[in-house]
């Protein structure tokens, strides 16, 4: 019995050490998120005038709206994920910004999932699909970017999509004004990593 509970500590000792001398799939995904981080694709079309004006509108427009009034919001936005009529999601979906969402992530061959850019508050102003929430300011995409710097990044954890069977994660990225250099929103790009070529 001590013979066979020794082996069986030996083979999880052999695998621990295989497991940390093996860079895992984790590791390989975080490497190329931050590589994707710095692309300089990726950074033009963030700074690109139909971005940053979009979200200065929107901070503009939310600039009194309190707590409470957010998690209203929210609950609309989630209320309308199940219901036939969607006054705010397509309030948003057909906007501009969306528009030009749409355009980066048919642009980039499958290589972004999903794309939605928040404003200060973490709220959606546009995006390239239909988010399970409005305000993302209560999650780590809003929260490890936006209040944090302009070299922030915030790279989520590798999950397996349900319908497609493919591994993705989200980059998330501040946006920065270029005329003050200062953060005024957030993006959170979907990742396959498939095609980033893990």
């Amino acid at each position: 019995m001590f013979r066979a509970y020794g082996f069986v500590v030996s083979i999880f000792a052999t695998l621990a050490i295989l497991l940390i001398a093996t860079p895992s799939m984790a590791d390989k995904h975080e490497a190329a998120m931050k590589k994707l981080a710095g692309d300089s694709k990726v950074k033009s079309w963030i700074a690109d005038p139909a971005v940053i004006s979009a979200i200065k509108a929107q901070n503009a427009a939310h600039a009194a709206l309190t707590e409470p009034e957010i998690i209203k919001l929210d609950k609309q936005w989630r209320a309308e994920t199940k219901a036939a009529s969607k006054p705010l999601i397509d309030k948003v979906l057909s906007n501009s910004l969306s528009a030009f969402l749409k355009k980066v992530k048919k642009d980039s061959g499958g290589l972004f999932t999903e794309i939605f850019v928040m404003d200060d508050k973490g709220l959606n102003v546009g995006q390239s699909d239909v988010t399970s929430d409005y305000w993302q300011g209560d999650e780590a995409k809003w929260q490890k970017t936006y209040p944090i710097g302009p070299n922030a990044v915030d790279i989520g954890k590798v999950e397996q999509d349900e319908s497609t069977q493919k591994f993705q994660a989200q980059i998330s990225l501040p946006i920065v004004d270029p005329a003050t250099g200062k953060n005024i929103g957030a993006v959170t790009i979907g990742v396959d990593l498939e095609a980033l070529g893990i």
